[in-house]
């Protein structure tokens, strides 16, 4: 009797080929429906935003189609959802008040070439100075904020919107542990829709949010005076999209990089965002970046793993939007909720607060990963809840290091012969040199004194200028400081700026 064994699971990288995933049906047939349950959840997130930036509800969601489309076919990471975000709109927004729609594409476009411009530089490099524990905040807060953003749709609504979102998370929770067949978000919108509509309920929906587009996006060329005025106006708003849009971006790339176990190309996919912005601006786009809670909904939720899902959820908005913008008009409210929930909860690293993590943890990472969160949270601005952990985490770094620099103090001979030897042992820059004058017994010493630095390693301006000072005190004590057993570096960076630095104790 002959057996056939079954084959083989794809591997997590041979799992993001688009072409093996177009040869199998139950693959393709994952991607496709997670593609619509973007989609879905994507339009009432794309309004929502356009009306924080100012805009017409369409340049939204026209934005959220060319960002999906154009990031699937030339960004790194696979799978994940760029498109409209709240981050892009709280930056651009004070600019569509000041100065109107066309001066803000005209930022959208430049914002886009400076991503391109930062990508060709390596900005993508510095992902790697980022700590995990950036990381965990980054994420936390991010799950903090997707949950914060449903309560509006939840208070003073009718009562009917309470046991509807119930509903919606127990078939998100639940479903999943019976049956993948279908993704549970998507049967929790179709479910609540029907129940809405054949019960006749009244609570808010989809419709309510705005006006959805009826016709397709074309080209937009801003009405702007080509002038370094209009530079000088733009620039600075452009900047912060730039850094706002990579950033998220980055760092939602390498949060899927972990779920999916995979690797990605951030320096493809920084300048597959501005290639995506620089499209969307031209079709009269808002611009956007990454969306953390899309590509949990995408990745973790819907299982999706190529860039099929990103486009088709692309084509999904187009087609909801404008030729059944009457069906999407009525889902209800409560059901993207329930999705946006489950979403939120998912994300959330519940690990990081475990009282048995905390307790293994060291304090400064607990510390900077709260930095991080509340930052975040607070301003409801990733860029800044970023950069102050990553601020923060430098801080502790350099606290904790400097405290590793010993000087042992030791004497031999007598009289005029004697002389004082101190060895330092540690890494000196600016946080640890500070300390070092204060480290040697300048009255007490010999004629002669030995700082013996075959331990140590000069690192900054700092530590040369912390030397000279003490060569200079002890010269007022009519002592000699000799500096010995230099590493090469050390030693040129010495003879570079020793007796040359202006200042010191």
């Amino acid at each position: 009797m002959s057996t056939t064994s079954a084959p083989a699971a794809p591997t997590p990288e041979q799992r993001q080929s688009t072409l093996r995933t177009l040869r199998s049906p139950r693959l393709l047939k994952t991607e496709v429906l997670a593609g619509l349950v973007v989609a879905l959840a994507l339009i009432p997130e794309a309004i929502a935003f356009s009306i924080i930036a100012g805009v017409d509800p369409r340049l939204g969601l026209f934005a959220s189609f060319t960002m999906a489309v154009t990031i699937a076919v030339v960004g790194g990471r696979p799978a994940m959802i760029s498109a409209a975000t709240g981050a892009i709109a709280l930056v651009i927004a004070p600019l569509v008040a000041s100065h109107g729609i066309d001066h803000f594409i005209a930022a959208v476009i430049l914002a886009g070439v400076l991503q391109v411009v930062l990508a060709l530089v390596g900005v993508a490099k510095l992902m790697r100075f980022i700590p995990r524990s950036v990381m965990v905040g980054f994420v936390n807060a991010l799950a903090i904020l997707i949950f914060m953003s449903q309560v509006p749709e939840l208070l003073g609504v009718p009562w009917l919107v309470y046991p509807l979102t119930a509903l919606g998370l127990l078939i998100v929770f639940g479903l999943p542990r019976l049956t993948r067949v279908v993704p549970a978000p998507l049967v929790a919108i179709v479910l609540l829709t029907v129940i809405t509509v054949t019960a006749s309920l009244t609570v808010p929906t989809v419709g309510d949010k705005g006006d959805l587009p009826e016709s397709l996006p074309s080209l937009f060329l801003p009405d702007v005076p080509f002038t370094l005025e209009t530079l000088q106006i733009i620039f600075p708003f452009s900047l912060a999209m730039a850094f706002v849009g990579l950033l998220e971006s980055l760092m939602t790339a390498k949060l899927v990089d972990d779920i999916t176990d995979t690797h990605s190309n951030k320096t493809r996919e920084s300048w597959g965002q501005g290639v995506a912005n620089l499209v969307t601006g031209f079709f009269g786009g808002m611009g956007g970046c990454a969306m953390i809670g899309q590509t949990m909904i995408n990745v973790k939720a819907s299982g999706a793993r190529t860039r099929i899902s990103t486009f088709l959820a692309g084509v999904f908005l187009l087609i909801l939007v404008v030729a059944l913008g009457d069906v999407v008009a009525i889902i209800p409210m409560a059901a993207l909720v329930a999705v946006m929930i489950f979403v939120s909860i998912a994300t959330f690293d519940w690990h990081s607060i475990q009282p048995a993590t905390l307790r293994r943890m060291p304090k400064s990472e607990t510390a900077v990963m709260l930095v991080t969160v509340v930052a975040t949270v607070w301003t409801h601005n990733l860029a800044i809840g970023v950069a102050a952990g990553v601020l923060t985490a430098m801080v502790l770094f350099a606290r904790r290091v400097a405290h590793f620099v010993t000087v042992e103090r030791s004497v031999a001979g007598e009289g005029d012969d004697a002389v004082a030897t101190y060895v330092v042992d540690g890494e000196l820059f600016f946080a640890s040199s500070n300390d070092l004058y204060y480290q040697f017994q300048y009255a007490l010493d010999p004629d002669r004194v030995v700082i013996d630095m075959h331990a140590s390693h000069l690192w900054d301006a700092s530590t040369i200028a912390a030397l000279d000072s003490i060569q200079e005190k002890y010269a007022k004590y009519g002592k000699t400081a000799e500096v010995v057993g230099l590493n090469q570096a050390s030693s040129e960076m010495h003879e570079r700026l020793a007796g040359k630095l202006a200042g010191g104790h």
